[in-house]
This record gives C-alpha cells, structure tokens and sequence, in this order.
C-alpha cells in the first residue's frame, strides 16, 4: 500500500471514524460552512484567454467545431471551461480535506453504464480531469451546473432553487449515511438502474433517459475493396487521417495498452484484430484533443469498438498540484477505478510514439444517458438529487473520508445554502463570459462551425 502514488495523497494515516468525524467538524475553523457562498472574483482573469491557453495542445481544424458547440448556450459554454471554472474554484474556501475529484462534475457527466456483470448502474462517467483536490470544488461544480442547466432550460426560479438544494441535500445526507458505514459496505454500494428509473420516472414519454451502445452509434461500417471493413468518414465528425493518426501509430499504441490491461483482459483483447482507426469529435469539453475509435474484429459479426481519448494535465493540477504518474493516460484510468463502482473491462492506457497519452475504454457500452432538455421540473430535480447521491459515492469511496466530510457538513443545510447562493452568482459569472465568446464571434476573434 505504501508504494501506490496516490496514498500520500489521499490517505496520509488510518484514523477510526470518530477521529475522522471530528477532524472534520474542527476544519470548520479554517473554512466556515457560510463562506463557500461566495462567489470568486472573475474580474483579474479572461476566461477566452485561459480557454485559448488550453488549445495549444488541441488539433488547430477542430477549435471551430469547440467553439462552435460552446456557443449553443451558456450550460454548453460552461460543460466546454471547466479550465476556467478551475482557476476560478482555486480561490474559494476550503476545509482542507482532500479526495479523488472528478475534476468536472458537470450533470451531463453523470449517466448508466454497464458493469461487467451487464449490470447498469448511475454514476460518474466522465474523467478526465480527474485529481487529488478538495471535495468542495466538485460539489460547486456540480451545483453550479444544475443553477445553469435549469436557467438554460427555462424552468422557474422557484424549481431551480429546488432542484439545487435537492442536490446537495442528497450530496450531504447520503454522505451522513457512508459515514457511519463500513468500509467494504461503501466501496461496494451502487446507484442501480431502478434508482435512476425511479429518480426521474422513466415511464414518462419525456424522461430523458436515452440508451445507446456502440453498434447504435456507429452503424456505419464498410467492407473496403480489399475485404477489410473500416468506418465509414462522415466529415467533420468522423473521419481518417493518417497524417494525424495513422493505422502504425495505432497498432504500436495498441500493444503498449495491452500490457496496461489484467492478464485475462489482455487475453479477452487478443482474441480480436485490429481492423481501423477513425478521428471522432466527441463531447463539448473533449473538441480538439485526440479522440479515436478503433474497430476490432474477431469475426465478420464480431467486432469491438474502443474508444482512445487523449490524456493531458487535469484542469486542477496546476492548482491542486501535479499527480504522481509519468503518464496522463494512467491518471485518468486509476482516478476512474477509485471512484467508479465498477469500470470496463476494456479500461486501460497507452502512449504514443509521436509524444501523447491516451486512455482507452469500450465506446459507450451500454451507456445510458440524460437528455435533460426533455425533462420537466420534477424529473430534473430528481435526477441531480441522484448526480448528487453519486457524487457522494464517488468521494466517499475514492477517498475513505466520508466521516470528515460529514462531520464538517454536519446534519443541517448550512453548507447545501451557502453553495446554492455560490450556485447562483457563479451562473452569472458564466453567462459574463458567455457573452465574451458570443461577442468574439460576432467580431471574428473565434472562427467557429456548428
């Protein structure tokens, strides 16, 4: 245990409970539950400077597509800055406790997956700004999102409110409840299907709840005139390059990511060939980093798709400090088995010979997600109370500290009010630079395409 990276990090000695309680109703006094209400000061920084500083590393053709998806609204802008938010969050309070952050805990990064089992579970399914830092700034990003998503949608200012207290009430009520638990118990508990079912009443013609897997989302494959089958280009979406990543590149990056994977995965992955590379656009956040899919074949019916995401510093490292791992790829995929109750099989990492880490997962196996558009106050509300309960999870059981940070929330809403207003002013913030976006395309500083 003594030789894991993280441990100096997350678990710098094993106290009992009621120590850890304690310990967290003392940090109290370094940050009051009342003073995360407060909004940071935006006014030293320029959020299209720092989110121009993040495309160095970016693919330069596909910075359109990112800006273009961020100018939808300002819940679209805010799921694309979590680098903004970032620097914005580093001079908030803070208790001091510190856990496996998801580093961008926005709601459309919460959704169903299936566990090896083919079990479908509710939790975090997004990582990768995954890092040591403090508990608090996942929790404001989260509420943070819920405030915009609720504006964006045009619910009442009375049912937002609600939704965002309904969130961080599950947040603190459902860590009061891993507090007292034990250790096995929390690491094994689960946000099941029935759960997300009931939180936002499935039955309902607008639910929200879509599912898709990877023969849903890319149907599109062809046999090319040398019997080999490939994706079919859909331009600028999906597409071949082998100038930015070409079919050696891969085949050399796939043997590195075999060795990342347990023996009888490695031996699940051999069983299939390596048949094509494609360049995917994917997300908001995640336009213009490398994405990839990849097809495998083991028979004319019998294909895998991965999925490889390029890996760079999280967003909180260079304020919460740098992670003890030589590659970004590794980051991603330790932060994700921490938090998530159970990741894919395919889960593993790799790095190429031209300089960038990747991390490398089945492509949304069995993935089921929320359209919150489609969902009318009640079933919004109940869906971020759930984002809320899995986030709690997530920490509770990356971290082990669920005693302390339940003892500094304590039993009532203090904390839950304090960042419900945070909530509120940061939304304003926001919509402040999503207006600078909208206003930089309009005098073509941002070249954008929808």
């Amino acid at each position: 245990m003594a030789d894991c990276p993280l441990m100096k990090w997350l678990a710098p000695g094993l106290r009992v409970p009621a120590e850890l309680h304690a310990a967290g109703k003392a940090a109290r006094s370094q940050a009051k539950r009342t003073d995360h209400a407060a909004a940071p000061d935006a006014a030293p920084r320029d959020a299209l400077a720092v989110l121009r500083a993040t495309d160095a590393t970016r693919v330069p053709g596909l910075l359109p597509i990112r800006y273009g998806r961020m100018a939808v609204s300002p819940f679209t802008f805010y799921r694309g800055a979590a680098a903004v938010m970032a620097h914005d969050l580093a001079g908030t309070p803070v208790s001091g406790i510190r856990v496996q952050c998801c580093g961008d805990a926005h709601l459309s990064n919460f959704g169903g997956f299936a566990t090896p089992e083919r079990n479908v579970v509710f939790d975090v399914n997004d990582f990768d700004e995954t890092a040591p830092g403090a508990w608090e700034w996942d929790v404001k990003r989260l509420a943070a999102s819920v405030e915009i998503a609720g504006d964006t949608i045009g619910f009442k200012r009375a049912q937002i409110d609600a939704a965002v207290a309904g969130c961080l009430a599950a947040y603190r009520t459902r860590m009061a409840q891993f507090a007292v638990m034990s250790t096995l118990d929390v690491w094994y508990d689960r946000v099941d299907e029935a759960a997300l079912a009931a939180a936002i009443n499935a039955s309902s013609p607008k639910s929200g709840a879509k599912t898709a897997t990877s023969s849903s989302v890319f149907p599109d494959i062809e046999t090319a005139s040398d019997g080999s089958l490939r994706f079919v280009d859909a331009p600028p979406h999906v597409y071949h390059d082998e100038s930015e990543f070409s079919l050696e590149l891969a085949a050399g990056a796939f043997k590195t990511y075999a060795r990342t994977l347990p023996i009888e995965r490695r031996a699940l992955f051999e069983r299939f060939r390596f048949a094509d590379v494609a360049i995917k656009v994917v997300g908001v956040g995640s336009v213009g980093t490398r994405c990839l899919i990849a097809l495998f074949v083991a028979g004319s019916n019998d294909r895998l798709i991965l999925q490889i995401k390029e890996a760079g510093e999280s967003v909180l490292e260079p304020y919460a400090g740098r992670v003890p791992f030589k590659q970004h790829g590794e980051r991603v995929v330790v932060g994700q088995h921490l938090l998530q109750f159970a990741s894919d099989v395919f889960l593993g990492w790799t790095h190429t010979s031209d300089g960038h880490d990747y991390y490398v997962r089945q492509l949304r196996d069995l993935k089921t997600s929320a359209d919150v558009d489609r969902m009318d106050a009640g079933q919004f509300a109940g869906y971020v109370a759930l984002c809320g309960r899995a986030l709690a999870r997530a920490h509770a059981k990356g971290s082990g500290l669920a005693a302390a940070i339940a003892g500094y929330l304590g039993r009532g809403p203090a904390f839950d009010e304090a960042v419900a207003r945070f909530a509120r002013a940061y939304a304003e913030v926001n919509a402040r630079d999503y207006a600078a976006l909208l206003d930089a395309i309009k005098r073509g500083d941002v070249p954008v395409t929808h």
